[in-house]
């Protein structure tokens, strides 16, 4: 298990995107997943272990051009994505909800999917340090909690979750929020890369990874459900999760982003639709 302060390494490996853009999926490699152990320890913990090995495993890799620039949250924003773990992630929670990989502006600030720094301070109430990655592009720079551009993503997600709640203990209770990919890269212009624009080889050896630990995750929380947050992550689950034979239900919603058009014209009421579909809202109800 690393050191909760270990470094991110060579600026050449390491990558993963935050695309809506679909890809090809590559099957988890089922010899290789392990479910986390759960001896007498608590759901926060072994998720926590499960990313630990994981980032040992990205480690390893390496990446070509136009991959110039890697950022790793999980070990610079150790501090805050703990503390995210520790407060939310508890036993009996049913859902998972899936994102794909972090936003320059949102967990790669804070540390916590789909972070926003207003919803992560003032309605999650993280606290912590964030430190920087080894190699940070001067355009994109690292101030993490006290981050002020917006991610609009992140805002609208957890803006409706604030909205249906009120108070994130209720949606705590039952679900979860977690992303298959740990990382963000860019490439030597400071441009935001998405999977698709991954050689076919270092992306499937990427999501290779990512996808046992997605499945050690799952079986770690013990959850029933889960959503994908956009087409992307909803497939790389499904396909994931039933090579690995876990046996659990995948659906998903339409990503908040502000570059898909119909979550512009009302991303709210398409994910309250689906979720009441899926026997979600009745459980975030605040009334």
């Amino acid at each position: 298990m690393l050191d909760d302060n270990t470094p991110a390494r060579d600026s050449g490996k390491l990558a993963c995107g935050d695309g809506e853009t679909e890809l090809a999926l590559c099957e988890a490699d089922k010899e290789g997943f392990k479910p986390v152990p759960r001896m007498n320890t608590t759901p926060s913990s072994r998720f926590l272990q499960a990313e630990l090995e994981l980032n040992v495993l990205l480690r390893g890799l390496t990446f070509s051009d136009p991959v110039r620039y890697i950022y790793n949250p999980l070990e610079y924003a150790w501090d805050t994505h703990r503390c995210y773990v520790e407060k939310y992630c508890q036993g009996g929670q049913r859902i998972l909800f899936l994102g794909m990989n972090p936003g320059p502006f949102g967990m790669a600030q804070t540390g916590v999917p789909f972070g926003e720094v207003k919803s992560v301070v003032d309605w999650l109430k993280i606290t912590g340090e964030v430190g920087h990655p080894e190699d940070e592009h001067p355009k994109r720079r690292i101030t993490g909690l006290a981050c002020t551009q917006s991610e609009v993503s992140g805002a609208r997600f957890w803006g409706f979750f604030r909205k249906l709640c009120g108070e994130p203990e209720l949606f705590f209770r039952h679900c979860f929020v977690h992303n298959l990919c740990p990382l963000i890269f860019m490439s030597v212009s400071g441009k935001n890369l998405t999977p698709p624009e991954l050689p076919a080889a270092e992306r499937k050896a990427l999501l290779g990874l990512c996808d046992i630990a997605l499945c050690q995750v799952v079986q770690a929380l013990g959850v029933s459900m889960v959503i994908g947050v956009g087409r992307v992550a909803e497939q790389q689950a499904r396909r994931a999760l039933s090579a690995a034979g876990v046996n659990v239900q995948v659906e998903g919603i339409m990503h908040p982003s502000p570059r898909n058009p119909q979550a512009n014209k009302g991303w709210e009421d398409v994910a309250k639709t689906k979720l009441a579909e899926l026997g979600v809202m009745s459980l975030l109800s605040n009334t």
